[in-house]
């Protein structure tokens, strides 16, 4: 029975010897060969629409989720004088071919130049916004290789090639200062790097979350 015990032991203490070997030869290999983060999103160029002219806004011809074509009319609007106003101003057009992703006018308000009526966003032209950790940024350089998980899809493999890797950190652009206090705790940094993909996919969602491992060697 004893010599039993000692073997079951010594086969519990192999598996777990091997299982801890296993996971350290797995984070070598991936701390070697990629740099991956979860802090990733699917992002695009938001385009908006705003009238030329002051005005009631009589119409709105498009709601979020239509595509349009670059030049279509989405919109028209009232003009206070039209002897002194062309009336090609009293529409708005869209910017650029795309998905109207937000509608933000109200029929029978006043708008103006400058706001915002609708936000469009070309969906062929999607791309990734990774957060890397500064400590690794060294090893990031344009036209790696990229393999991308889109949460959206679970477990299907998108890939996509470094385009471009940004020159200031994250927390450079915020409104408030990272230490207002005379204590200093020293954060980490993330540098945002833009990655393309190698096929474009308008079923992606844009603000969805992704997983990116950039090949390094």
């Amino acid at each position: 029975m004893n010599e039993k015990r000692k073997k079951l032991i010594y086969i519990i203490i192999t598996v777990m010897l091997a299982t801890f070997v296993g996971i350290g030869v797995y984070y070598w290999y991936k701390n070697s060969y990629y740099v991956s983060t979860e802090d990733a999103k699917v992002m695009g160029d938001l385009v908006s629409v705003s009238p030329q002219i002051s005005g009631k806004l009589l119409e709105v011809d498009v709601e979020e989720g239509d595509a349009v074509i670059e030049g279509q009319i989405l919109g028209r609007q009232g003009v206070s004088n039209p002897q002194e106003t062309n009336i090609d101003q009293s529409v708005f057009r869209a910017p650029i071919s795309g998905i109207v992703i937000k509608k933000q006018g109200t029929v029978g308000e006043i708008i103006s130049p400058g706001q915002t009526i609708a936000m469009i966003i070309d969906p062929n032209k999607l791309y990734i916004t990774a957060n890397i950790e500064e400590t690794k940024l060294a090893k990031v350089k344009q036209g790696q290789k990229v393999d991308i998980t889109i949460d959206q899809f679970g477990n299907k493999t998108f890939s996509g090639r470094v385009k471009y890797v940004g020159q200031a950190s994250n927390s450079t652009f915020a409104l408030l200062p990272t230490s207002t206090s005379g204590t200093f705790t020293k954060v980490i940094q993330k540098i945002p790097v833009k990655i393309e993909f190698d096929k474009s996919d308008n079923t992606l969602l844009p603000g969805t979350n992704a997983i990116v491992n950039v090949h390094i060697k």
